[in-house]
């Protein structure tokens, strides 16, 4: 099953009460994927810096953690199970030894200049609410609801799946080569952290993003070297993209207005949104790339 759901800014309005409306519309999905949620959120990053997006394993005391990192000039926000660090960007590396040697069970989630990402598992709403989604503003955002079929619940195995500076990736669908993916994918040096096969898709865009494709190129490829059935929503630093694979048998839906545009896996995670009633909406065409970004 699984539900998705994304939802791109075009003016401050909307930008301002983003994560009110992608509360609602990851809520709405909760029957296709009750047993872990989780969702992206690009908002304002401090320039020269990069947010760390950490879930230690017993949460943590704010001042103790930046003591035990030990990076200048660097913050902490705690937000439910999970936890942002911004670091100067010089310092990353750093920053991520400084972890795997003094918190080695404390996992990096995900990482970007704008992004923020976290994932739990439980209910789509109260994973939501667990991390204070309805207060987060951004330019855009994706969410994810799963019912776990190739992998185990696990807070590790929920969406998104970030595998790249600013990037992620949500999925609903199966794919049947993720193996021969991954260990093609291995050979080539990069590693992964769960059995899921959606975080093989995440992994396979770094591959050719990092290769120097553009994410349209990158995101064409899979329709060649992924078999299955799909869609995925990526998310950028910029906007965000929508792939279904040729046959396109799951459920998608959009909608655009001159405010936002939206994508959800049923026209119920839209209804809420607002002027929905006068929105342009229609089912994405069957391996057509769509992307929607803004300038920096």
């Amino acid at each position: 099953m699984c539900g998705i759901v994304g939802l791109f800014a075009k003016d401050r309005t909307i930008e301002r009460d983003l994560g009110a409306h992608l509360s609602g519309m990851l809520a709405s999905m909760a029957d296709r994927g009750p047993d872990s949620a989780g969702f992206a959120v690009y908002g304002e990053g401090r320039p020269g810096a990069i947010k760390l997006t950490l879930r230690p394993p017993d949460g943590g005391d704010p001042d103790k953690l930046l003591s035990r990192l030990g990076i200048p000039d660097s913050s902490i926000l705690m937000r439910g199970s999970h936890v942002v660090l911004t670091v100067p960007l010089a310092a990353e590396a750093q920053a991520r030894a400084n972890l795997a040697a003094r918190m080695p069970d404390t996992a990096v989630v995900g990482a970007g200049e704008r992004m923020e990402l976290y994932k739990e598992v439980g209910a789509p709403a109260d994973v939501a609410r667990r991390f204070a989604l309805a207060s987060m503003a951004g330019s855009h955002g994706i969410g994810h609801t799963r019912m776990a079929t190739e992998s185990a619940v696990t807070t590790a195995g929920a969406h998104p799946f970030s595998t790249g500076p600013d990037q992620c990736l949500v999925h609903n669908g199966s794919l049947s080569n993720h193996n021969a993916v991954r260990r093609a994918l291995c050979r080539q040096g990069f590693g992964f952290a769960t059995e899921n096969d959606t975080e093989v898709a995440a992994v396979y865009l770094s591959a050719r993003l990092r290769a120097g494709l553009s994410l349209g190129d990158a995101l064409r490829g899979c329709l060649r070297d992924l078999d299955g059935f799909y869609t995925f929503v990526v998310g950028t630093a910029s906007g965000f993209g929508v792939l279904r694979d040729p046959i396109a048998c799951k459920p998608a839906v959009m909608a655009e207005t001159d405010r936002f545009v939206a994508f959800g896996t049923e026209y119920r995670a839209l209804a809420q949104l607002p002027g929905i009633a006068s929105a342009r909406v229609w089912e994405p065409e069957p391996a057509k790339v769509y992307f929607w970004e803004r300038e920096r």
